[in-house]
């Protein structure tokens, strides 16, 4: 469920989507595994926020209820707010005469209820049953002095589901209901949002309605539509734009297969508040995926076989004992069975064919020969193949490269990168990469040099922001940035390569520890001789004392004003004199800041370094790049003290992320 607000301004904010899952469900004390049909209901600055939650022991939908006083950037779990014997859902909640009403979905029952709160929001008692129809989907509202029911009735010969839509009238929400004289209003294909998606709202005098496309999948995306007549005899609707842009981060985005509710309301200061389920998968996709898991474990099985027949240790595909007529002794009953069968027959005939055929394989096809050996190979390596992919479809999930919530919320950070026009290819292929991950919101590029490329080049699921710099500086880096909207910065070379899964871990670990440099390169500085040694010395000592920030998480609003402070201004001309070494710089003005640890380390489950493939390599001397930064590192110490006392151990961490 779906909401954008800065909360505070506070390392871990600003707060990204979804603000509500199954898991902050869970935390109530009641399991879920499954959320959706956000309905919000306001009371002066409080929101209240209806939704379906699926309960995991029962399977069954029960409504949940959570509030949020700081305009939905955080939200308490309140529980359950209505429980019945059946499946309920599409908490629509409104107000009449003094009372707060709830016409929740309950169609597995056969008709559609009304509850009113005799204790909000947790309790309710059933008010009346509106309409003896298994209505879907169902919502009421005021317009043109009467009061509007508009639901789906999916039970009828001929209807098309998520296809039709039919429309009541009455001068009560509490009924009676009389059925529209055009109704179905809507039998039709299931894509053309005849299915109510949420709430109906009013802006600037007009009615709209949302609607649901379940064309591709269930709940694929909404619909919205101008009411323009709405009478006891007519109703005439269509389409208007939504104003939302579809996801673009395909699996990855929270919403990224399918998004089939909204509900927006106005504030009492104007503003515009609305909430918006979604999903990564399309409807049934476990179900898919574990099917054809079964099938890759079927086809390998049959491989197995077919390589077993062609080297000769299967002689037979089904066992002749398995053939009734090969079978030994048999009862009266089984005899009886075989003579006046014809399925008895059939099933000798397909044993028997079976059988030759490993003699006709092995006639074909001469192992002992070089194309004999190529379909063996073949054979096993196309069985591997396959058993890795079933086992993907079964145990590996949706194949999303999911966040990592922290206090069941989630949060977005900036990437930034220092290039120049040599290396754009290597940018190119960065931006495509790195946009699709859950939370990264911007890219920025610190354009050190060269000519400026135009936006459009780049494949980009988020904004791409080209900074261009007067001076060729390393500095560059870390200068102060307002346009950034992010506490976090992700600052990243554009030739390391690396899965979302490692930058979404290296980002959870700097929410828990946005007073350090959290990043994937570890270095120890140690001994009286300082030596700048590569990660293997770190390792050979089980620990580390600083995070090289060519690919780190850091603060943006106390790292680029610390790097940038008088302090630091003789270290800044260093970097400028040797041009490297920012990134030494940065980690002693952290140590320097504070006693306590100010580093911590993620280990990545792969990187590589794209820059090793073409000729625009910064450091491709190795042994040169090492001894001047050996020069920064006693230059360093010397300004802002030793880093030699702040080491880290290695695995010290409860994640296992740091080993």
């Amino acid at each position: 469920m779906q909401m954008n607000i800065w909360k505070d301004q506070s390392a871990a904010w600003p707060v990204a989507n979804p603000v509500v899952t199954c898991a902050s469900a869970s935390g109530s004390g009641f399991p879920s595994n499954f959320v959706a049909d956000p309905f919000l209901y306001i009371q002066g600055d409080v929101l209240y926020l209806f939704f379906e939650t699926k309960n995991s022991i029962t399977m069954q939908g029960d409504i949940g209820v959570a509030k949020s006083v700081d305009n939905g950037a955080t939200w308490q779990q309140l529980g359950i707010a209505l429980d019945e014997d059946w499946h309920l859902s599409y908490p629509y909640v409104f107000d009449y005469d003094g009372n707060i009403y709830m016409m929740p979905e309950g169609s597995a029952k056969g008709d559609l209820r009304l509850f009113k709160a005799v204790n909000f929001p947790t309790k309710w008692t059933l008010e009346k049953i509106l309409l003896k129809k298994p209505l879907v989907d169902s919502f009421v509202i005021p317009y043109g002095g009467k009061f509007w029911l508009f639901g789906s009735d999916h039970s009828g010969i001929g209807t098309e589901k998520n296809g039709q839509l039919e429309i009541w009238y009455s001068t009560s929400p509490l009924g009676p209901w009389r059925p529209h004289k055009k109704n179905p209003i809507y039998n039709t294909d299931k894509s053309m949002g005849a299915r109510n998606g949420g709430r109906p709202f009013v802006y600037e005098g007009n009615l709209y309605r949302v609607g649901q496309d379940c064309g591709e999948t269930y709940g694929r995306r909404i619909r919205v539509f101008k009411v323009e007549i709405l009478t006891r005899d007519e109703f005439k609707e269509v389409e208007v734009s939504l104003g939302t842009q579809e996801p673009t981060k395909g699996r990855n985005a929270w919403n990224g297969a399918r998004n089939h509710h909204l509900d927006v309301q106005q504030l009492s200061s104007g503003q515009w508040v609305g909430v918006l389920d979604g999903d990564r998968v399309p409807s049934g996709d476990t179900n898919r995926r574990f099917i054809l898991g079964c099938a890759s474990v079927f086809a390998v099985a049959a491989l197995v076989i077919l390589v077993g027949l062609l080297v000769g240790a299967v002689n037979s595909i089904v066992p002749l004992s398995w053939c009734p007529h090969n079978m030994g002794k048999r009862s009266d009953a089984l005899l009886s069975w075989e003579k006046p069968n014809l399925l008895s027959s059939k099933l000798r005939l397909f044993c028997s064919r079976l059988n030759r055929a490993s003699s006709f394989l092995r006639a074909k096809i001469n192992v002992n020969t070089f194309t004999g050996r190529l379909v063996i190979v073949l054979t096993i390596l196309a069985s591997m193949v396959l058993v890795c992919l079933g086992v993907g479809y079964i145990y590996g999930g949706s194949g999303a490269q999911e966040p990592y919530p922290l206090n069941d919320q989630y949060s977005q950070f900036t990437m930034l990168t220092m290039t120049y026009d040599a290396r754009l290819w290597n940018l190119k292929m960065y931006v495509k990469h790195y946009s699709r991950c859950s939370s990264v919101r911007e890219i920025v590029v610190v354009w050190n040099k060269g000519k400026l490329p135009d936006l459009s080049e780049f494949d980009s699921a988020v904004p791409v922001r080209i900074r261009q710099e007067e001076k060729n500086s390393l500095n560059n880096r870390f200068r102060i940035d307002p346009k950034i909207r992010t506490r976090a910065v992700l600052e990243l070379d554009d030739d390391i390569m690396m899965t979302c899964d490692d930058v979404e871990r290296g980002f959870k670990v700097w929410r828990d520890h946005p007073d350090r440099i959290v990043g994937f390169y570890p270095r120890l500085v140690n001994g009286k001789t300082l030596k700048y040694r590569a990660e293997r010395h770190a390792r050979r000592h089980n620990g580390y004392n600083m995070i090289l920030t060519g690919a780190a998480f850091i603060d943006s609003q106390v790292a680029f004003k610390r790097y940038w402070s008088k302090e630091a201004q003789a270290g800044r001309e260093v970097v400028d004199e040797l041009f490297n070494c920012e990134d030494v710089l940065l980690n002693y003005l952290y140590a320097n800041s504070t006693s306590s640890k100010t580093v911590e380390y993620v280990k990545p489950a792969w990187a590589i370094d794209t820059s090793k493939f073409s000729s625009v390599a910064i450091s491709r001397n190795t042994q040169a790049h090492y001894k001047v930064r050996s020069i920064c590192l006693e230059k360093f110490a010397q300004m802002y003290g030793s880093l030699t006392d702040r080491k880290s151990e290695f695995g010290r961490r409860k994640d296992g992320w740091d080993v």
